[in-house]
């Protein structure tokens, strides 16, 4: 500590509370830190950070091992172990309540606002169902102009025989878009890269991430994807239509901007916390009602996965919400075709409106259950790999960015791996094919028809279907799955004979041909070859050979696309790779068992409906999701019938996933190093609650009831009075990182709680200057209840001030000098501040004794930031924040605790005393630098 910083602390040091002794980091050595960071101060460099970027992890030398428990290779019920250096990073990430403070200047602009009736909340949720649903229209529109010009000309390069010409356009038009979309993202806003949904789970959940809700990074976000998606990389649009939701309900629940400079007048109801986040919710149901036409399976996926806070209320209306969204991008669908219009406004087709529409169903059979449960621990097998892999290349790719210094170098590193993915893509799908034999589809003449010339012409209506009959004619299996157009690619294969089929009165193309099976499943964007994996009685369709190929190809580029510096999403691919192997085990039991069509017994041994349960357990064993998931591949098939087959695949998968690794999303919240609070943590140690270890050396779950509040806090905890010296408050918030303080009030030579505040409003009320100030003998003089009976119907300061993330910027930009003149000069040593009306007076806390379970379950339940743990007389022994709460903090203190007692114990034993007690004295010492306070046992 330099002079200067010695004689600004000399004045006055913060007060810590007084109270038991606690954990503190002298007593541990690994112990984390107990700070949050200066809101402000660090949001600026971790934009980089919270993309893939923390390069200095990378030297981190921690937690060896590839498969080292803890880590990426982790149970569900694993606590994750973080390295130190991970520790720093989780540090420096602020977090905030779900509810605004309670404060008097909150219940100001709370009478102000209009009365509290429901209609406006509805006309905001429609307006960001309506925008949602239109972005979604767009961005798949601007798909699929840019990819059916890349792969028409592609075909016709090689229909015309010219495969080097062919691999030349692929590769130079597909690494252009990709070069665009890693551009954007790189260059203009490395907070779009990725899917964002990591990022936006962590929000909900109350941390605060940098730069995801920003106009900027919605447009960024928006073209990244087309051009991710459009080049032909294994990544998919879903993930990205979800963070843009959540864009739109976060900005335009506002109506307001500061990127565009933008305040209107209008719903300035909905400008808290509480409100925002649940526009937030919706916005995110409904990116996904747009991408997948699913709107059940939206307001489920917003409830199960996103959202840590649900209420009944918000269900109905983020319902309202996700079927507008359906609603307008079927509308428009129905309109356009490529931005071509169709003049079919309003006809809804389900090959439009249904993403995979199976053509028709199958009756499901008891047997069907046995390879289901098969094909779903399998997906849970190889979801975990997926998320273990995934990981894996993501601590890669930053040790390998870690090796550049230059700022410049990185970001060249960072937008080279998108385009030699793509180079690697574009190169396989193009020449691969050559590798396998071409595919016949023989059609022939079903029994019962006769031709005359090149008409041929039903003459009864018993007539068969080839099983290698894949073309449109009217008996063929593919008639109605691709709105009658054979879809096969022909590639550099033999053209077949081809004469007229006349049914129905209508006359169809009826041929013998041949088609590249490889060719089929890597030629045009992932959902094409997924409706191809989906067509049922195409039995014979795809082979072993090429779909284990594809399988193999596809899971490494995803798993190694899903990550890098562009935005894109991972659920077309997880339902493309889960296709593929539930494809591959439906062919070896057609194989095994042959071909049965309805209404055999056996109809249900179909490659097609074994593809489904594959992609649906895929996309389980990654994500573990399971109510939403199921809606959500009912609601894109429109395969009814198949529902309890899916239920049954994806729990087996979720149970066999759970048992290897976490979901892929909190793993990547772990990997981000991104604060978050589980439902409930399960803390495990090898010995029970009295030290003795289980039998066997086993571990086991801790009870948390078994524990206390006081066993979770930071303690010394740094108060401030409520009415404040402005000096000693400016060095506070200059040398502490805190970002709360305990609001205290004098009685009777006690310090008791009365409410918090935040190092935010702390920042705003100092910057308003001296009108705020007053001498001692200037204060007022009413007590904490008259001042509770009788608030004051005005402030100085107002609560869009305070809540203002535009003026915290400001004010902490403009006020570092602002404050260390308060520090330096004495005379504001005479001066104090009355905090009164700016604190929130329902600030939860606990009393120490409090069950460690249930205080877990308010401060998740309620969405805090801060609990203040009180003694018996209500003053402040502690506080508990959300990192403190984190599993892998609460197992380091309960173990602390636990040897704390095992040594108590044996001293009393030694001693020969009959129970073991502990009692310590303690003072307290500061490091006026990084703020942390020690413990020093007397």
């Amino acid at each position: 500590m330099n002079s200067r910083q010695e004689n600004l602390m000399s004045g006055a040091r913060p007060r810590a509370a007084a109270g038991a002794p606690s954990v503190s980091s002298s007593d541990i050595g690994s112990w984390r830190s107990h700070t949050s960071s200066m809101e402000l101060g660090v949001m600026g460099n971790l934009e980089e950070d919270h993309t893939g970027g923390e390069d200095h992890l990378a030297t981190d030398k921690e937690k060896k091992g590839f498969f080292a428990r803890g880590r990426e290779w982790e149970a569900r019920t694993d606590i994750h172990q973080y390295t130190a250096a991970e520790k720093q990073i989780l540090a420096t990430f602020d977090s905030f309540d779900y509810l605004p403070p309670h404060s008097t200047a909150y219940k100001v602009w709370l009478r102000n606002q209009p009365q509290r009736y429901e209609w406006d909340r509805w006309v905001m949720m429609g307006m960001i169902g309506f925008t949602t649903g239109f972005v979604g229209f767009l961005l798949h529109q601007l798909i699929d102009v840019i990819s059916d010009f890349k792969w028409d000309n592609i075909r016709d390069l090689i229909h015309g025989s010219d495969l080097v010409g062919a691999w030349g356009f692929a590769l130079w038009y597909s690494v252009l878009f990709a070069f665009i979309s890693t551009f954007l993202v790189v260059v203009l806003r490395p907070a779009a890269a990725g899917s964002g949904i990591p990022e936006l789970i962590g929000f909900l959940n109350g941390t605060s991430v940098a730069a995801i809700f920003n106009v900027k990074t919605m447009v960024v976000k928006f073209f990244s994807c087309v051009c991710a998606v459009a080049s032909g990389l294994p990544v998919g649009p879903e993930g990205p239509m979800i963070h843009l939701g959540a864009l739109i309900g976060a900005g335009l629940s506002q109506f307001r901007s500061r990127t565009l400079g933008i305040s209107t007048p209008f719903f300035t109801r909905f400008r808290n916390s509480e409100e925002r986040r649940n526009f937030i919710s919706a916005g995110a149901g409904a990116g996904i009602s747009s991408a997948f036409g699913a709107p059940v399976g939206g307001l489920l996926f917003a409830m199960e996965e996103v959202s840590s806070f649900w209420n009944l209320k918000l269900g109905w209306q983020t319902f309202f919400c996700t079927m507008v969204s359906a609603f307008t991008t079927d509308l428009f669908n129905s309109c356009f075709d490529k931005f071509v219009p169709k003049h079919t406004f309003g006809q809804f087709f389900s090959s439009k409106y249904i993403l995979f529409d199976v053509a028709f169903g199958i009756n499901i059979n008891l047997l069907l259950f046995i390879p289901a449960a098969l094909i779903g621990i399998i997906g849970g097998v190889l979801g975990a790999l997926f998320t273990f892999g995934n990981v894996k290349v993501s601590r890669g790719r930053r040790w390998v960015q870690g090796k550049f210094k230059r700022r410049f170098s990185k970001m060249i590193v960072r937008m080279v791996e998108p385009i030699l993915i793509m180079i690697i893509y574009a190169t396989i799908v193009v020449l691969l094919p050559k590798a396998f034999s071409c595919s016949t589809y023989q059609c022939g003449l079903p029994p019962g028809f006769t031709c005359s010339g090149d008409i041929c012409s039903p003459t009864s209506n018993d007539s068969d279907i080839s099983p290698r009959c894949l073309d449109a004619h009217p008996h063929s299996p593919r008639l109605n799955q691709s709105e009658g157009k054979a879809s096969l690619e022909h590639y550099l294969c033999p053209r077949g004979t081809s004469f007229d089929f006349v049914a129905n009165g209508t006359t169809q193309v009826h041929s013998n041909d041949s088609y590249s099976q490889v060719a089929t499943l890597l030629f045009g964007t992932g959902e094409v070859t997924v409706r191809h994996l989906f067509s049922r009685s195409t039995h014979l369709e795809f082979s072993a050979g090429p779909l284990v190929t594809v399988l193999v190809i596809y899971f490494t580029l995803a798993c190694w696309a899903a990550g890098s510096a562009m935005s894109s999403g991972l659920v077309v691919p997880m339902l493309l790779i889960g296709a593929l192997y539930g494809r591959l085990i439906g062919y070896g039991m057609v194989r095994a068992f042959g071909i049965f069509r309805p209404p055999s017994y056996w109809a249900w041994i179909d490659p097609g409906a074994l593809a489904l349960i594959g992609a649906a357990s895929f996309f389980g064993g990654v994500s573990r999701l399971t109510m939403s998931l199921t809606v959500i591949m009912i609601e894109i098939t429109n395969d009814v019938q198949f529902l309890l087959p899916l239920m049954v695949g994806v729990m087996f998968a979720k149970w066999t996933g759970d048992y290897l690794t976490h979901p892929l999303y909190h793993a990547l919240l772990e990997l981000k190093c991104i604060p978050f609070l589980d439902e409930e943590p399960v803390i495990v140690h090898a010995a029970d609650e009295t030290g003795h270890h289980h039998a066997h050396g086993k571990s086991g779950p801790s009870n948390l009831e078994l524990y206390q509040a006081r066993h979770a806090m930071s303690s010394p905890c740094v108060t401030i009075s409520v009415h404040e010296k402005v000096g000693q408050m400016a060095r506070m918030l200059l040398f502490l990182q805190h970002g709360g303080f305990p609001v205290v009030r004098e009685q009777d030579g006690k310090h008791l709680y009365c409410g918090l505040i935040t190092r935010q409003n702390l920042l705003v009320v100092l910057s308003h200057g001296e009108c705020m100030f007053q001498r001692q003998d200037e204060l007022p003089k009413y007590s904490f209840e008259d001042y509770m009976e009788n608030e004051p119907r005005n402030v100085a300061v107002p609560f869009e001030k305070m809540s203002s993330s535009a003026s915290r910027s400001s004010t902490f930009a403009a006020g570092i000098n602002r404050l260390s003149q308060y520090a330096e000069d004495s005379r504001y040593d005479e001066l104090y501040i009355d905090l009164m009306p700016y604190m929130n007076q329902s600030q939860p806390s606990v009393p120490c004794n409090f069950s460690l379970h249930r205080t877990y379950i308010i401060f998740r339940t309620l969405g805090l930031r801060h609990m203040p743990v009180v003694d018996f007389s209500n003053q402040v022994m502690g506080i508990i924040t959300r990192k403190d709460l984190m599993g892998f903090s609460l197992e380091e203190k309960i173990a602390y605790h636990r040897h704390s007692r095992r040594g108590a114990a044996k001293a009393s034993a030694m001693s020969g005393s009959a129970s073991p007690t502990i009692s310590v004295s303690s003072t307290v010492t500061t490091d006026s630098v990084d703020g942390q306070y020690h413990l020093l046992t007397e």
